[in-house]
């Protein structure tokens, strides 16, 4: 049976709460442990993601396709593999997901719930590093058959983390969740934009090239004994 359009919203608004909890959460963990030490926390905080990610779209992909992040949502839509008027429903939840995942954080650590960010993340090579890191996790994503994307994605933000200067937001609604959190993973409300023009055009970038190198991996016909999570119309990770 094919998930419903409220299924599919909800896997999109849950999957989004738990990534942002577990890259802000183990960030304000990494940050307390780390006795000051900044790669290590980076460290920290990388693990976690890559381990969180993975788990993530593996359980939701099979409903929504675990995209969690506008920016493939859009492209998914501009593709015709997500209904224009469900991708306007994933990025209303994806954002919610994302401020409500950021309180969730702040609730369990004890630290006040409403707070902005003041971590300055801006400039040029900021913004070239976002466009890097969203390019190549869409074309990670459009590359890979759907029962390795899971693995592949979170391989690739992982490695994002530390080859580029933005430590790999790659996604829009993170940026806007991290906002409102004044921890390690945050980011200055006035610097959000930058990064979220930066991505989308990555995220235009990583399509391209995929066109250029078409045929993809995932064109290969689904195998059956996976159902849903190997079908590359339906499971597109972010």
């Amino acid at each position: 049976m094919k998930p419903c359009t409220l299924q599919k919203l909800l896997a999109e608004g849950l999957g989004t709460l738990a990534l942002l909890a577990v890259v802000i959460g183990s960030g304000v963990m990494a940050e307390r442990l780390s006795g000051g030490n900044d790669g290590l926390a980076l460290l920290a905080n990388t693990l976690a993601t890559v381990f969180g990610l993975w788990v993530l779209i593996e359980l939701m992909g099979p409903v929504s396709g675990a995209h969690f992040n506008p920016a493939v949502s859009l492209v998914m839509a501009l593709r015709g593999e997500l209904p224009r008027r469900l991708a306007l429903g994933y990025l209303a939840v994806q954002l919610l997901g994302a401020m409500l995942g950021a309180w969730l954080v702040h609730a369990m650590f004890e630290m006040p719930v409403l707070q902005w960010s003041d971590k300055v993340r801006s400039g040029p090579a900021q913004w070239l590093a976002e466009a890097v890191a969203t390019a190549g996790l869409l074309l990670v994503i459009l590359r890979s058959p759907g029962d390795k994307a899971p693995a592949r994605v979170a391989a690739y933000i992982g490695a994002a983390y530390w080859f580029t200067a933005s430590t790999s937001f790659a996604n829009p609604a993170a940026a806007f969740g991290r906002m409102f959190s004044n921890s390690f993973a945050g980011i200055a409300p006035a610097d959000v934009p930058g990064f979220v023009l930066a991505q989308l055009a990555g995220a235009g970038l990583g399509w391209g090239l995929a066109r250029l190198l078409a045929p993809t991996a995932a064109a290969a016909p689904p195998d059956p004994k996976l159902g849903a999570a190997a079908d590359p119309s339906r499971a597109r990770p972010a």
